[in-house]
């Protein structure tokens, strides 16, 4: 089990590296964006290719990114039932979910989605916009974000597996350290607080 926790551990430093990344691929996306409607206002002119790199950038920070989301919990969940179960009862519906439902879903999107992007790259296939983009790069991030998710769902399976067998502690319960960015906001929230009382 150690073994599989130092893996699990490897895979949590990737996605959390790749996360901490991608986030740049937004404000690209939204530099191109501004710039385009700018230029699209000021001079009439425009291009396919801007448009598509945007969406290009978007699709790779939300697929590349999913795993991320899972390491942080963050990822969607029905909380109504489930937060009024006991740890060890959520700690089962997590395996079974990871290992019958995450899983299959990755590996079945994989098994359709690397011929596709095998297919678009040796075929060179382009966009039918005039002026568009080649699309095996966005062709490529299906099967990058959904192999980054599965590492990621069968890290959390180990977790898992290992609270259960008592050799962790929860790992659900995340320590939040204040970032430098959340500590500010308290302080002007506190400054703000201070000047409307006097």
């Amino acid at each position: 089990m150690r073994a599989l926790l130092k893996l699990s551990s490897a895979i949590d430093w990737l996605n959390g590296l790749v996360g901490r990344w991608v986030i740049w691929l937004i404000l690209g996306s939204t530099v191109i964006s501004g710039i385009n409607a700018s230029v699209r206002k000021a001079f009439n002119v425009s291009s396919n290719a801007y448009l598509e790199v945007q969406w290009y950038l978007f699709a790779a920070a939300f697929l590349l990114a999913s795993g991320y989301t899972l390491l942080n919990g963050e990822h969607v969940k029905i909380d109504v039932l489930y937060g009024r179960l006991s740890t060890r009862t959520r700690m089962w519906i997590d395996v079974l979910g990871f290992a019958f439902f995450l899983t299959p879903m990755c590996v079945v999107v994989l098994i359709f989605g690397v011929p596709f992007f095998l297919q678009g790259f040796h075929s060179g296939e382009m966009s039918s916009n005039a002026g568009g983009l080649i699309r095996w790069p966005v062709y490529l991030m299906m099967p990058l974000g959904f192999a980054l998710l599965l590492l990621q769902g069968w890290s959390e399976l180990i977790k898992r597996i290992a609270f259960l067998r008592g050799l962790i502690p929860d790992p659900t319960l995340k320590v939040h350290a204040k970032s430098a960015e959340e500590e500010l906001a308290e302080e002007i929230r506190r400054l703000a607080e201070a000047k409307a009382k006097a």
